[in-house]
């Protein structure tokens, strides 16, 4: 996950900038509870947010065919990069896909305000960051707080906040020498990295790993899988989050 300070235009594997889904604060008990507000009771509307390959978009895409996914449904692909071969990967799989550019608006403002525009007119349930490289608008994670979900390449809180993105992320990993790293879903807030995990799976470091090496068998053994999981337990309606922390049902 990249801070606005660290962000930069071009794609960082395939992970993503965030800055959270809406509901009221009914009461657990003491607890108070912020969960999602779906019910399961229709298909989830799914809008993924993409800046380059769209290796985990395809992990979802692939998850819908096989039936994985159930309880959701891709309506919208946005990019703010023209070109991105996610897109691509949307088109084939016949998702609307659309790019909003930074590079086709005065200033960082008018782009924020073309984003949310972009994400409202889909009218999302969910909105899944799948390596965005774009520093999310405040108005937009308080008007989809904990209706955003991003996936970060380490288990958090292991190598995650500010600076530690895409490579960097191995990079630390190996650096220090850990025996195990992993993937984790969780949902978005103001912070970095610092919102309720959703889900998180293990990935062996082995001897003779190099950080792309290390990238790719996270992907393939934990992001892959981790994410359309956890799309499908919000569409099921088994996630509720207490006292920041989520509960699955």
């Amino acid at each position: 996950m990249l801070t606005k300070q660290a962000l930069t235009e071009e794609t960082v594997g395939d992970h993503t900038v965030t800055g959270g889904i809406a509901a009221g604060d009914p009461v657990c008990g003491d607890a108070v509870s912020d969960s999602p507000a779906f019910d399961g009771k229709r298909k989830l509307r799914v809008l993924v947010c993409v800046s380059g390959g769209g290796t985990n978009l395809q992990a979802i895409i692939d998850a819908k065919k096989a039936g994985r996914l159930e309880n959701a449904e891709i309506i919208r692909v946005i990019s703010n990069k023209k070109g991105a071969y996610a897109l691509e990967r949307a088109e084939k799989a016949g998702i609307e896909g659309i790019c909003v550019s930074p590079k086709d608006f005065p200033d960082r403002e008018a782009f924020h305000r073309a984003l949310l525009a972009a994400v409202e007119e889909a009218k999302p349930d969910l909105i899944v960051l799948a390596g965005f490289l774009v520093v999310l608008p405040a108005e937009m994670i308080s008007r989809y707080r904990n209706r955003i979900i991003n996936i970060h390449p380490s288990l958090i809180p292991s190598f995650c906040g500010t600076g530690f993105y895409g490579l960097k992320v191995h990079e630390a990993a190996l650096a220090r020498g850990v025996k195990v790293t992993g993937a984790t879903v969780h949902f978005v807030d103001e912070g970095t990295d610092t919102g309720p995990i959703i889900r998180q799976k293990p990935v062996i470091v082995q001897e003779g790993d190099t950080p792309e090496i290390l990238q790719r068998r996270v992907m393939e053994e934990a992001e892959w899988i981790l994410l359309p999981e956890a799309i499908e337990l919000i569409a099921a309606g088994q996630v509720d989050i207490v006292d920041n922390r989520v509960l699955i049902r």
